[in-house]
């Protein structure tokens, strides 16, 4: 008899363990139990032809409706052609050789199988060559790998040229056959609560289940599994950090920020007030505040953390800004200079006597400066220190790091943050930063250890943003107009952003979505446009005379700080550029945003980027420009963009449409991913469940002492290094 560690080469046998292996990273017995089918597919429920894309390796459950041999033209011999449908589309299967009699006996118009095979097109025509297949029949079935699908319901398993899925479905009925009895790790009473079926009988129902009822209870166990067991090390990870001193940095009523207050030259939000007071409160306790700020963009995040970071500098601590780029850090530096005034040169001639410094430490600084803001930093005269991943280099130090604030979190590895904080002598209070809104879903997950503030409503003054798709496919003459627009908008004394999605001819492009969207491409299509071309284009073209200039990240970095310091003072007019202005970038005077290749951009990013205008007295249009096709999932996202400019009814649509990623971090780290069956959108509920079951459960008995068949559970989900990330995290 097997258990779940039992190695799969001792249960099925070394060929088809090694195919398991090689192909799925399967091990052990639970290993494979835990590869659940895709899907179940029913006999007369055939499988969706027109659905099948090229080059895809897929398996169909289809009828045969003809087949014949057919002579060669160009070459000696013949071939079978069979001719398989679902009722709306139809597939061809070419079989090569001259031996196929037995073949075309085995496929008369009638037969029901599964057949598997990549994709391919040939005359205009889809067809499976060579496919692997299992007849399917009433009255008992030749093959021994067809054994399981005898019954009302089939498996179909993700699989590959080497191992099918009959052959998978095969091997777990090897392993349930010889299978002992699972324990379960999930206490008796969590499951009468929830309705949930054990683990034993979740196991081998979602692999073979007499009803889909069954299977549907099968896999909503199975779920509650990998909820439960992210929640319970999450809830670990809070109650650890909670355990854990940090410095209290009370308010104070006359220092550094009462003063800011009073300066201020416009009134706070309510929510900016609301958030303030939060995060007051927990920079005032004994213990680290661990909390995750997303807002709009434009929502004014970035005052809410500099009154943050100014009590910490009034409770004689330090704050340090991390930002994702040296253009940012550097915007950041100088937009709190502006804000602080007299109050962010203490001891410098003009300077206020009850305020603080500012350091900027970026890996670009010359020498001196370099100098000189790393002694600010380490002797404590500078009271906030912004800077990029240059903060986390070895040589520099803090007198008292009291606070870290995290801009844009997602541009940010976990060991980049979990260094800065190690530069503390206590653990440091954190602030994340995020103007892309999360789904709750995602965020009691992935950021489940921290507490989390939303800003919603734009400052007084905000205009509004106006998104527009230009579909040049269709309407090649709207191209034109809008680089008139732009002429008109520079002729008002306003600028203008033209974003491309690389930076020049071979460059790699610039944006991360042809990883995550299968549709971006199509036969002929061009390579993206890249900003060193459209530049030239542009000053020779539709812009000539106005006064244009390139910004990307493969530029010097003191030629990055002299472009973006020239539109910041008006003396550009039109910034050819790539998402190196998505986050952060202010000018006020501009006001229009021309996006090429929009279909390239994902649904947040495009957010991002037209955040960038309309933040002035002066209302903002983004020009999201196409070649994507109405229907197409890519003209539908920018569709959703231009129509709402809620970035959280767009952040929902976002994940919707991107792979969702492995909460412990499988995408950093390359190991696979735990969450096999949840989805951080579709069981919200369930989620929200789990996350107050664990809670319990981990106050009771936070090693899990009493739950050890529950602790292992959490162990193998979660793993030494699943371990890790979350506690950096």
């Amino acid at each position: 008899m097997a258990n779940l560690d039992s190695r799969l080469v001792d249960v099925i046998g070394g060929r088809s363990a090694k195919a398991l292996s090689a192909g799925f990273g399967l091990e052990t017995v639970g290993d494979l139990l835990r590869h659940y089918p895709r899907r179940m597919a029913e006999r007369g429920e055939l499988t969706d032809l027109a659905s099948l894309r090229i080059d895809d390796d897929v398996t169909v459950l289809a009828e045969v409706r003809s087949s014949r041999v057919v002579r060669n033209r160009n070459r000696s011999g013949s071939r079978l052609e069979v001719v398989v449908g679902d009722g709306k589309g139809t597939l061809k299967l070419t079989f090569f050789g001259n031996r196929q009699t037995w073949r075309e006996r085995e496929l008369t118009p009638g037969t029901l199988g599964l057949f598997a095979g990549k994709v391919s097109v040939f005359n205009n025509t889809r067809q499976l060559t060579h496919p692997e297949y299992v007849v399917l029949r009433g009255d008992g079935l030749e093959h021994l790998e067809a054994d399981a699908f005898a019954g009302a319901l089939i498996p179909v398993y993700a699989a590959t040229k080497e191992i099918r899925t009959w052959q998978i479905s095969h091997c777990v009925e090897v392993v349930l056959a010889t299978l002992d009895p699972v324990d379960d790790p999930m206490p008796a009473a969590l499951r009468t609560r929830h309705g949930l079926v054990d683990l034993d009988r979740a196991l081998r129902s979602v692999h073979r289940p007499d009803t889909r009822d069954e299977w549907h209870a099968a896999r909503r166990r199975l779920k509650w599994d990998e909820a439960l067991g992210v929640q319970l090390a999450l809830a670990q990870r809070r109650l650890a950090a909670a355990a854990n001193p940090a410095t209290p940095r009370p308010a104070v009523a006359d220092g550094v920020l009462a003063e800011f207050d009073k300066r201020l030259p416009f009134e706070l939000t309510t929510g900016q007030r609301e958030v303030g007071e939060q995060l007051a409160d927990d920079l005032a306790r004994p213990h680290p505040m661990h909390r995750l700020l997303q807002g709009e963009v434009g929502s004014g995040k970035t005052v809410v953390a500099l009154r943050a970071m100014l009590q910490v500098v009034d409770a004689g601590g330090q704050a340090a800004l991390l930002a994702p780029t040296e253009v940012l850090a550097a915007q950041h530096a100088r937009s709190i200079e502006a804000l602080l005034g007299d109050l962010a040169h203490a001891g410098q001639l003009g300077g206020a006597d009850n305020g603080t410094r500012i350091a900027l430490l970026t890996g670009s600084l010359p020498a001196a400066a370099r100098k000189a803001a790393l002694l600010g930093a380490a002797g404590g005269a500078a009271g906030i220190v912004v800077g990029t991943h240059a903060l986390i280099q070895q040589h520099v130090s803090f007198a008292d790091l009291g606070l870290v604030v995290v801009d844009e979190q997602h541009r940010f590895g976990v060991e980049q943050r979990d260094a800065l904080r190690s530069k503390a002598k206590q653990p440091p209070h954190l602030l994340v930063m995020t103007a892309t809104p999360i789904p709750r879903t995602v965020a009691m997950t992935v950021f489940g250890d921290l507490d989390t503030s939303v800003l919603r409503e734009l400052p007084l003054g905000r205009s509004p943003i106006s998104t527009t798709v230009v579909p040049v496919g269709e309407r090649p003459a709207w191209l034109d107009r809008a680089w008139q627009r732009i002429r008109e908008e520079v002729g008002a004394g306003r600028q203008v952003y033209v974003v491309c999605p690389r930076i020049g001819a071979g460059t790699e492009i610039d944006v991360d979505l042809e990883a995550e969207f299968d549709d971006v491409q199509w036969p002929g299509r061009r390579p993206p446009l890249a900003v060193t071309d459209t530049t030239a284009m542009l000053r020779d073209g539709p812009l000539s005379g106005l006064r244009l200039a390139m910004l990307h990240g493969g530029l010097p970095p003191d030629e990055k700080d002299r472009v973006m310091a020239g539109f910041v003072a008006g003396d550009i007019d039109v910034l050819v550029a790539t998402t190196v202005v998505e986050v952060g970038v202010d000018v006020p005077n501009a006001t229009m945003m021309v996006v090429l290749d929009a279909e390239r951009f994902g649904v947040s990013q495009l957010h991002q980027l037209r955040g960038r205008v309309g933040r002035g007295r002066d209302a903002g249009l983004c020009l999201l420009v196409t070649e994507a096709m109405p229907g197409t999932p890519s003209r539908e996202r920018l569709d959703a963009v231009a129509a709402t400019t809620d970035g959280f009814e767009l952040a929902q649509l976002d994940v919707e449409q991107r792979r969702e990623g492995d909460v412990l971090g499988t995408a950093q780290s390359g190991r696979r991913s735990t969450l096999r069956l949840l989805s951080l959108l579709r069981d919200e509920d369930l989620i929200a469940a789990a996350r107050e079951e664990a809670a319990e459960i981990v106050a009771a008995d936070p090693d899990l002492a009493a739950h050890p068949l529950l602790a292992a559970q959490v162990a193998v989900l979660v793993g030494e290094a699943g371990a890790e990330y979350l506690e950096k995290a």
